[in-house]
């Protein structure tokens, strides 16, 4: 075999959203990630700790890190800025190794279960191939690189002055730490949230083209989508992503909450905005199936109606109308059995669902999206009565 198709074949074969890409390769080239990839612990601690620690000590060398000083607030208090830092940041690279593990293995599913066999199989490893492609391109990291400078400059023309009251003395050390913030704080964060977006839209555009497929779907599979039930797990993959987006905006809502006398249910409609947009964006790639999954539970439903229509004449004509039927396999098939079984074959593609949206699949999404609203909502309802509220208003 050729070393170059090789090559080819193996990046086919462990297929990644993130390895190799153009932001991977320049954190490998710095020594950032390991000859042989991972490191992923390694880089959500460094990267948190470069966006934070400087924050932290130009704010205690200057007295506002706890306590207020000449009107400034306590950079404690920005619940924001610390979410960022400490939980968003490291999230959104553990994602990567979340995405490392997940996504090659459902890949390989497709055909493994036999949904890709024989020719199709070419045109799904061709896929794949345009896929890798895409993810290698330089121009959507130019485009990042230049969305976040672009940010960067409005945020320094223009910057959001109550996140920086924590820094609102004349001191010059503080002045540092507003630059840190604006210059390398903020466009980390802005960086590998950007990453992600552009990486969300590859799983996006690989299952959509995947969905055009004539897959072998076989529609009386018992997960009730005709053997695409192991894409439930690709919710797992953006559950961080998820949590670190609803996680930075509760934590900037807290803020207001405690220190500027928002109340909470004032929020309750950007809440819902948010919660629905983080559903849809969980929900989104598995739907690209939908289509797939009508057209066979419809053509699916047409051949079982007529297999039941002769199964079901044929045992009329020999035990009703007694008449004598000839020697009729279908009759006899082990497979179909008596009336109740063949019915219970069209009972299992009549009960086949037309979305791979299942409540594991919506607590994978729903989970992480609620979480830190349920904790914000909490700082001015108690918590208990509040999931209870929401236990009977689901129940």
């Amino acid at each position: 075999m050729i070393p170059g198709q090789a090559s080819r074949d193996e990046d086919v074969e462990r297929f990644s959203l993130v390895r190799d890409d153009v932001f991977y390769r320049i954190q490998r080239k710095i020594g950032l990630i390991p000859p042989g990839g991972g490191g992923f612990l390694r880089r959500a601690v460094l990267y948190a700790m470069v966006a934070w620690l400087p924050l932290v000590i130009v704010a205690w060398w200057a007295g506002t890190a706890i306590d207020p000083v000449g009107g400034a607030e306590p950079l404690l208090g920005h619940i924001g800025i610390h979410v960022r830092c400490l939980v968003a940041i490291p999230l959104l690279v553990i994602a990567e190794g979340v995405a490392q593990q997940n996504i090659p293995k459902g890949v390989r599913e497709f055909k493994r279960s036999g949904l890709v066999s024989g020719e199709l199989s070419a045109r799904f490893d061709q896929v794949l191939t345009d896929m890798l492609r895409l993810r290698n391109q330089v121009f959507p990291w130019i485009l990042i690189a230049g969305l976040v400078v672009s940010w960067t400059a409005v945020l320094f023309m223009s910057p959001n002055l109550d996140e920086m009251r924590w820094a609102n003395t004349e001191s010059p050390t503080l002045r540092f730490g507003v630059w840190w913030l604006l210059f390398v704080t903020r466009p980390i964060f802005s960086i590998l949230l950007l990453a992600w977006v552009w990486r969300l839209v590859l799983l996006g555009i690989l299952l959509f083209r995947i969905a055009r497929l004539p897959l072998n779907l076989v529609v009386l599979h018992p997960d009730r989508v005709g053997g695409l039930g192991f894409l439930s797990r690709i919710p797992v993959v953006y559950a961080p992503i998820i949590l670190s987006v609803s996680a930075v905006m509760a934590g900037v809502w807290a803020h207001e909450v405690l220190y500027h006398g928002v109340t909470v249910p004032s929020l309750y409609g950007q809440i819902a905005a948010l919660l629905g947009v983080l559903v849809l964006m969980g929900v989104a790639p598995l739907l690209v199936f939908s289509p797939l999954l009508m057209r066979a539970k419809r053509q699916a439903l047409l051949d079982y109606g007529v297999l039941l229509a002769q199964h079901g004449r044929a045992v009329d004509d020999r035990w009703i109308r007694k008449m004598d039927v000839p020697d009729y396999p279908m009759l006899n098939a082990p497979e179909l059995g008596p009336v109740a079984d063949i019915q219970a074959l069209y009972q299992s593609v009549a009960s086949m669902r037309v979305a791979i949206i299942t409540k594991s699949v919506l607590i994978k999404i729903l989970l992480p999206a609620a979480l830190p609203l349920l904790i914000l909502i909490s700082l001015q309802w108690p918590l208990k009565s509040t999931l209870t509220k929401l236990l009977f208003t689901l129940l």
